[in-house]
């Protein structure tokens, strides 16, 4: 049966009497290849909400603004400018219905299932490219896109198809490599034709032929090869384009109710109509901005008009002088329109199209793209726009068509304010004019700089066009710059200097970049923050451009820099995992590469998460009410508007508790709330929770609720907390030997402060719960996407009056977890639970991505002043250090992250004199919570930024350094614990050798010295990472184990899957442990009422816990079967022996249990030990700078870990992968910002993906190798299978990264001769180099001392602050 919309009933709607055209008000299209017919149509819905309220859930919402690519769809469409059928990547959250009309959307559930995946499907399955899964159907699809559209893709067309795509838990790598399957090699991935800034040999540098091809006798394309195992990819097999839709006529249509209405009109006459009758009304071509603003700003727009079928808004033509657009041709369509461009112009004449072409490679992702429209783009006036500038520095003139005239627009006068324009309110932009340069004299380039590559927003964005004539005289200068006012602006005392000057002088650079500096003079607090890097990308980009025309005009002048010219590239990915590396132990099913037992089922949109749970019958949405305050009273609470909304049905906050203790949680402190009471501690702090019918009315109610604040004093920073002794009620200190004592006799001592942001989880599931209400006992059956289950039971039996055996707590699987769904889900999972029992109906609440950022919590930033005490030799001989972290508004977990961080101060060097101190800031933000690595990476951080500092100042190199202070096996930690199996030293002489380490610092100091504004950095890590609770009580889990009549075995565990493999793990340990095959053994979910008591998924402990707990109970079973095994013969099958067994009344059911034992460790004492063991790994990484915009890339990282005896090797590989780049993230771009000032100060800026950059596809090291250590025995490893956690300790390995990019930074200061002063401490201009985490672009930047960006630096004036605060 075709899927149809479930709407409310329409209204009676005049669609305007001034309307002379007849408008229909049915939606056909095909979904899946079934025709689906729509007559009755909430205007308000998005493709994505209509695709899920049918059913089809694997299409999933991660952000809801277009930013992760989790909702990806494709939709098939004749496309007007090409003349040919398209199919479309898209963000469903972001596509109206009106634009599906006539159409052919196909989803996850379209192309495959478990039984008969398309080939995308089971190729990322079975490369390992899926983990929890939420992100993989969004990856499939745009990976089906390209496959659909292009027939020969080459390796670069592989890797940008992810742009619009975002995956936290896999690193990228396996599914790039199960993506270049499909791909047709045929050339080097730095050829200009694959996207790169030239081969070697289109160089003319390819002396012995191109390094990336071994051999291509014609050049043709290579024949793709099915690589065995695969199922062959046939194109033919495909979903066709429905013969229907082929003459399907485009009638104009208009559907809505009272509140909105749609017009999707089919031409510019028809359009023209509805904007002289609705000037307000608002156009739509790709919703990229309107949909944001309509669900994250509540925008309303009672009309809105869809544009993207009128054929006469995408055309194109070429003239002699100029190229006309449309104004609705789509992004894609432009970049393929800008490179036909080139062709027909030729380079000369087309730099324009060059110069366009290079933005839009970088602009959004490809589902953007695929909608976006350069009116769009226009009209939304950003100021950060990478196309704006453009336009207006090519002096283009836009046709403005209204009913009545044609108004000709120069784009010089088009941006007339912050988001306001030229165009008049009835008008649409028809069609812009892009004039072509000339065939000499001509120069035009434009830059763009961002925190990502990929899919980001620009910091600053230009578009330089200088005109000279033959003598080298400027005619023409047009310099526009993004970023760097509230509109796209010409640098115009720079335009008018540069007028009839000689370029090539020596005195024109200077006096242009002087007038740029007059230009761009940017106060210290200016909105949007980064003064100085603006300032200096705007010098910066000029100096690259001046330089470039220099070499076109061959004057290379003695001020002429050739090597500022080119930017900075990236290869294609590629790489080595050791696959041998567990053959040596391997048995039946333990120990070999097995894929993620749910991946078929993730990679299909079959795998069901929380919101995937079918609609009950009268179920509820609930939306929560947050303070929009860091600190205040609440003088009043007004719900009466809220409850006024049609659909909505009650409000629950404090006042609905059974005892007002119970809003107390949190252990053990319990000092968290929550429902916010009379006072409000954070931004984002629930006050109540809105309930209704449905999900938009909810939220609907939640804009009506009016809270009247009293605002009070705030404290944000860990420096503002320490000054004002701001804490909470926390101190810990380890101690050993006699620091004081130390420091007097060691030949030096150096002191200073380390300090690293937080970090958000951003998995792609965010928070979702479903509390279902039972008729008898006072019963709730809690779904949660929580990493604990069990703490989700007690605090919801806790406020519901009951005792935690009438409370379920159910998980199936989490979209990714991280730490953040350790106790935070619980806020969510216990007021959902009270709304349901006040209702008595079932209540539903997934979290925005905005909410769950602001109420979920972040990684600690952590401060830390240190002092070492150190010998000539490097012979480390104290450590005096105090630590403090950013707890937020309360405990959490944050005292046990302050206790990690502490012990793992030292990483894996040996102190004999150490005193370390703990302390909370007790501040005004999210209370911050568990994240991978629990303090484990910050204290390792400040180690190595401590080691990195000392060896600077003692003029050895940190390699030396770390290699004389490792701690040898068996000596003991400060905490008093022996190490034992220690590899730490052996894998760092091992990576050493593996990576060609010596060698290659050789070529890079060459490389140094041969580049001014390109460095390179290496840099060597080691972890040590200790596994364990440092709770005691949790280091300890259960299993239950039924063997039923068909022999087919059910598994239930405390530990609950999120992506990490943890259910594929516990499946093979039981198919082992039973000697069955791993399809005969099945966990269906995590849930309190099979295993109780359980602890939370974390520490990186959960297959030592759960594994040891499934073969304790796999042992009870082997034994009662074993007389059955000696009567039926080695032959005899599971089903026979449970057969058996059933009829002699055996119980073929089995309780397992596990703590792991020694441990114990007592604080202030220092007695005890405090992990069972330690995870450890050594990484080697390669960084390439440019240090005149901050970029970076990652030329090579080589990760070996000690993982143990592996379980599953591919699981553990994955896990390296993901968690290095997680790392990498936290270390270099991944940077969390709060408003200072204005009408949200306090509140949270980087909370959403538009905001707040996690690394994509193209953010990975070019060359990405791991390893597993192997040859060596673990003699004291007495774990399950002898194997390690694996799923926190390669986070810090990501640090790697960022002390490479402060080697490089090192070689770039000391052109400038700013070293390190050797052998003393002096102030600020000791020549140190002092960095902060992360190494963003702008801190690498600003981090170097050349003229440009001395010149650039704004000093705040007395008093003044800068626009965002790092806490």
């Amino acid at each position: 049966m075709a899927p149809s919309a479930v709407s409310p009933v329409r209204d009676a709607l005049d669609y305007g009497p001034s309307l002379k055209t007849v408008y229909d008000d049915t939606i056909r299209f095909f979904l899946n290849g079934t025709r689906v017919i729509l007559d009755e149509i909430d205007p308000e819905v998005t493709l994505l909400e209509y695709l899920r309220g049918i059913g089809l859930t694997g299409t999933k919402l991660g952000c809801a603004e277009g930013g992760c690519g989790a909702c990806t769809v494709v939709i098939s469409q004749y496309n007007p400018t090409t003349k040919q059928i398209y199919h479309a990547s898209v963000n469903a959250c972001l596509a109206p219905l009106a634009s599906v009309d006539g159409k052919h959307v196909i989803t996850i559930e379209g192309i495959g299932d478990v039984k008969t995946p398309h080939p995308a499907q089971e190729r990322i399955a079975k490369s390992n490219g899926s983990q929890c899964g939420f992100c993989t159907p969004g990856i499939v699809m745009s990976l089906y896109a390209l496959l659909r559209n292009n027939e020969s893709p080459t390796e670069h067309d592989i890797e940008e198809a992810f742009d619009g795509n975002l995956c936290r838990c896999t690193g990228y790598r396996p599914i790039l490599e199960a993506a270049q399957t499909f791909s047709v090699k045929n050339g080097c991935g730095k050829s200009t034709s694959n996207g790169g800034s030239g081969c070697c040999m289109e160089n003319g540098n390819g002396a012995g032929g191109c390094g990336k091809i071994k051999s291509l006798d014609d050049g043709q394309p290579i024949k793709r090869f099915t690589s065995p195992g695969f199922i062959e990819y046939n194109r033919d097999t495909e979903l066709i384009f429905p013969p229907t839709l082929k003459k399907h006529e485009f009638k104009p249509l208009a559907f809505g109710n009272k509140r909105k209405r749609w017009y999707r009109p089919v031409n510019l006459d028809q359009l023209l109509e509805i904007k002289s009758v609705y000037p307000d009304a608002k156009i739509i071509g790709g919703s990229t901005e309107t949909q944001i603003e309509v669900k994250f700003k509540a925008m309303k727009y009672p009309v809105s008009v869809f544009v993207g079928d009128i054929p006469e808004l995408r055309t194109y033509s070429f003239s002699e002088d100029h190229l006309e657009i449309g104004g609705n041709v789509i992004l894609t369509d432009l970049e393929n329109i800008c490179q036909e461009a080139v062709k027909h112009y030729c380079d000369a004449r087309g730099q324009v199209f060059e110069a366009m072409y290079k933005q839009l490679k970088y602009f959004a992702g490809r589902q953007i793209r695929n909608v976006g429209t350069p009116a769009g783009n226009l009209a939304t006036a950003s100021p950060i726009s990478d196309l704006n500038p453009v336009f207006m520095a090519a002096d283009c003139v836009l046709i403005a068509k209204s009913k009545d005239k044609v108004t000709e627009i120069p784009m010089a006068s088009f941006f007339t304010g912050y988001r306001r324009t030229a165009l008049e309110e009835d008008a649409i932009i028809a069609a812009i004019r892009i004039p072509v340069t000339k065939e000499k004299g001509d120069y035009f380039r434009a830059y763009k700089q961002a925190k990502r590559k990929d899919d980001d927003i620009a910091i600053v964005t230009a578009a330089l066009h200088i005109r000279v004539d033959e003598k080298g005289i400027v005619e023409h200068c047009n310099l526009v710059y993004g970023g760097m006012a509230p509109f796209t602006v010409a640098a115009k005392k720079a335009n008018k200097y540069l007028s009839g000057k000689m370029l090539a002088h020596p005195d024109t650079l200077e006096g242009a970049m002087n007038a740029l500096e007059s230009d761009f003079s940017l106060d210290f607090s200016v909105p949007g923050g980064m003064a100085s890097y603006r300032r200096s990308l705007t010098l910066s980009f000029f100096y690259r451009f001046y330089h470039d025309i220099l070499g076109g005009l061959k004057v290379e002048s003695e001020h002429g820099d050739s090597q500022a010219v080119a930017e900075l590239d990236r290869e294609l990915s590629r790489g080595f995992n050791d696959r041998e590396a567990t053959s040596e132990y391997a048995k039946d099913t333990i120990g070999n590469p097995k894929n993620h037992v749910a991946a078929l089922k993730q990679v299909t949109g079959e795998a069901q998460y929380t919101d995937d749970i079918p609609p009950l019958k009268n179920e509820l949405h609930a939306c929560i009410v947050f303070s929009t305050k860091p600190h205040a009273k609440i003088i009043s609470r007004d719900y009466s508007a809220a409850l006024d909304i049609p659909g909505v049905v009650d409000v629950v906050d404090k006042d609905d508790l059974h005892d007002p203790e119970d809003n107390k949680w949190g252990a053990p402190n319990f000092d968290d709330l929550f429902f916010a009471e009379d006072e409000v501690f954070t931004a984002g702090q629930p006050i109540a929770v809105v309930l209704a019918t449905s999900q938009a009315r909810a939220a609907e109610g939640v804009r009506a609720v009016k809270i009247e604040y009293e605002t009070l004093p705030a404290i944000f920073t860990m420096e503002e907390a320490i000054e004002q002794e701001s804490f909470h009620k926390f101190y810990r200190y380890i101690q050993k030997g006699d620091t004081k004592e130390a420091f007097k006799t060691c030949d030096y001592t150096f002191s200073g402060v380390t300090r690293m942001g937080g970090q958000e989880h951003f998995y792609l599931e965010t928070n979702a719960c479903l509390a279902i209400p039972k008729p008898e006992d006072g019963e709730m059956e809690i779904w949660t996407s929580s990493q604990n289950p069990t703490e989700s039971q007690m605090f919801a039996a806790k406020i519901l009056g009951v005792q935690a055996n009438k409370v379920t707590a159910r998980v199936k699987r989490l979209g990714g977890g991280f730490g953040g769904k350790e106790t935070r889900c619980v806020l969510l999972s216990t007021i959902i639970a009270l709304a349901a029992q006040k209702t008595k109906r079932p209540v539903r609440c997934m979290l925005n991505r905005d909410e769950d950022m602001v109420m979920s919590g972040q990684r600690h930033p952590f401060i830390a002043k240190w002092k070492v005490g150190v010998n000539k030799d490097g012979k480390l001989q104290a450590l005096d250090i105090d630590v403090f972290n950013n707890a937020g508004w309360s405990f959490d977990l944050s005292a046990a992250v302050c206790e990690r961080a502490m012990t793992h101060i030292d990483n894996c060097y040996k102190f004999p004199n150490l005193h370390v101190r703990g302390r909370l800031c007790k501040t005004n933000t999210m209370s911050n919570t568990a994240f991978r690595g629990f303090g484990g990476p910050q204290g390792m951080f400040i180690a190595e930024s401590y080691m990195s500092e000392v060896a600077d100042r003692l003029g050895m190199p940190v390699e030396r350094l770390r290699e004389i202070n490792f701690y040898q096996d068996n000596d003991e930690t400060h905490f008093n614990q022996t190490i034992q199996d220690w590899h730490v030293p052996l894998m760092y002489k091992q990576v050493l050798e593996e990576s060609d380490y010596a060698n290659r610092r050789t070529a890079i100091e060459k490389f140094n010295s041969e580049h001014k504004w390109r460095k390179r950095g290496l840099a060597i890590i080691p972890t040590k990472f200790g596994i364990s609770f440092t709770a005691l009580w949790f280091n300890q889990a259960g299993a239950l184990v039924h063997i039923y009549h068909d022999g087919s075995v059910l598994v239930a565990h405390g530990g609950t899957e999120m992506g990490q493999g943890l259910h594929t793990k516990m499946t093979m340990i039981a198919a082992e442990a039973l000697k069955v095959p791993m399809e005969d053994v099945y966990i269906s979910d995590t849930s309190t009422n099979t295993v109780a008591n359980t602890s939370a998924t974390a520490a990186s402990a959960s297959s030592d816990l759960n594994g040891y707990a499934i073969w304790n109970a796999c042992e009870q079973l082997n034994g009662r079967l074993a007389p059955y095994r000696e009567k039926l013969g080695p032959k005899a099958t599971m089903k026979d022996l449970a057969h058996a067994a059933y009829f002699d009344r055996v119980n073929l059911s089995a309780n397992g249990f596990y703590k792991t034992p020694e441990i114990g460790y007592t604080w202030g004492e220092n007695k005890g030990k405090m992990f069972f063991y330690f995870t450890q790994g050594v990484t080697a990484s390669e960084v390439e700078i440019d240090c005149l915009t901050g970029t970076w890339t990652c030329l090579r990282a080589d990760i070996k870990m000690d993982v143990g005896r592996s379980i599953n090797p591919s699981i553990d590989y994955g896990q390296i992968e993901g968690a290095f780049v997680q790392g990498l993230g936290l270390f270099t771009m991944e940077e969390s910002l709060w408003l200072r000032n204005g009408p949200m100060a306090g509140n949270l800026f980087t909370k959403g993906p538009g905001a707040y950059k996690i690394p994509g596809f193209r953010d990975i090291p070019q060359e990405f190798n791991i390893t597993l250590l192997k040859g060596v025995t673990w003699e004291n490893l007495r774990t399950i299978q002898r194997s390690r956690g694996v799923g926190e300790p390669p986070l810090f390995m990501g640090s790697s990264v960022f002390f490479a990019i402060r080697d490089a930074l090192k070689a770039a200061r000391a052109d400038y001769n700013v070293k390190a002063k050797v052998g003393i401490e002096g102030g600020e201009d000791d020549g140190l180099l002092r960095l902060e985490s992360p190494a963003t672009p702008e801190r690498i930047r600003l981090s170097c001392v050349d003229p440009i960006m001395e010149r650039a630096r704004v000093a705040p004036k007395e008093g003044e602050k800068s626009f965002f605060i790092a806490i």
